[in-house]
C-alpha cells in the first residue's frame, strides 16, 4: 500500500514537470510595442485593429502603415494589407509607415525598407521594416540581414506575396 502511494506520488510530481514551460510567458513579437508607445490614427471602437484583416495594430505596430481614404485615417498592420487595399483600385492620400527606430509615422516617400531580414514579417514570410534614415536601416540590416530598398521595391515584394 505504501509502495503504491509512493509510486502515485512520484507520478503526480513528475507529470507536473513539463507544465512550467507552458506557463512561462512567450517573448513578445519584434513587431509589438506597449500600448503607450503605439500611435493609432484610426478613430472609433475598432481603431486598434487593421482595417483590412482585423489584426491587432499594437501587436503588429512596427510594420504598421496608414493613409487617408474618403476623409478618414485608415491603418493597416502591414504593407501587405495596404497593398491589398490599393489593389482594389482605391486612391489613398498621405501614405505613411512606422519608423522602427522612433516608432513614429513617416511618409513612405522618406522611408528606407529593410526587406527579407531574419525578423519575422507580418502577413508575409518576407519581412518589411521601415526606417526614416539610411543609417538606421543599415544598422538593422547589419544585425538581421535583408536588403535595403525604397517603398516601390518593398511594395513589389508585397505584390509577390499575392502571386505565391
Amino acid at each position: 500500500m505504501i509502495r503504491t502511494l509512493g509510486i502515485a506520488l512520484i507520478i503526480v510530481l513528475l507529470s507536473g514537470c513539463g507544465a512550467e514551460k507552458s506557463m512561462t510567458p512567450k517573448q513578445p513579437l519584434f513587431q509589438s510595442v506597449s500600448e503607450k508607445d503605439a500611435i493609432l490614427l484610426q478613430e472609433g471602437k475598432e481603431k486598434r485593429y487593421c482595417s483590412r484583416c482585423g489584426m491587432d495594430l499594437v501587436r503588429f505596430y512596427k510594420t504598421s502603415h496608414a493613409a487617408e481614404h474618403a476623409g478618414h485615417n485608415i491603418q493597416y498592420c502591414s504593407i501587405h494589407c495596404l497593398e491589398e487595399h490599393l489593389g482594389q483600385g482605391v486612391t489613398l492620400k498621405n501614405p505613411q509607415v512606422v519608423d522602427v527606430a522612433s516608432l513614429k509615422f513617416i511618409s513612405i516617400a522618406d522611408a528606407y525598407y529593410v526587406v527579407g531580414s531574419s525578423k519575422r514579417g507580418t502577413m508575409s514570410r518576407v519581412s518589411k521594416y521601415a526606417f526614416s534614415n539610411i543609417s538606421e536601416a543599415q544598422k538593422f540590416q547589419k544585425l538581421y540581414g535583408g536588403e535595403i530598398m525604397r517603398f516601390d521595391g518593398a511594395q513589389q515584394k508585397a505584390k509577390e506575396d499575392f502571386i505565391k
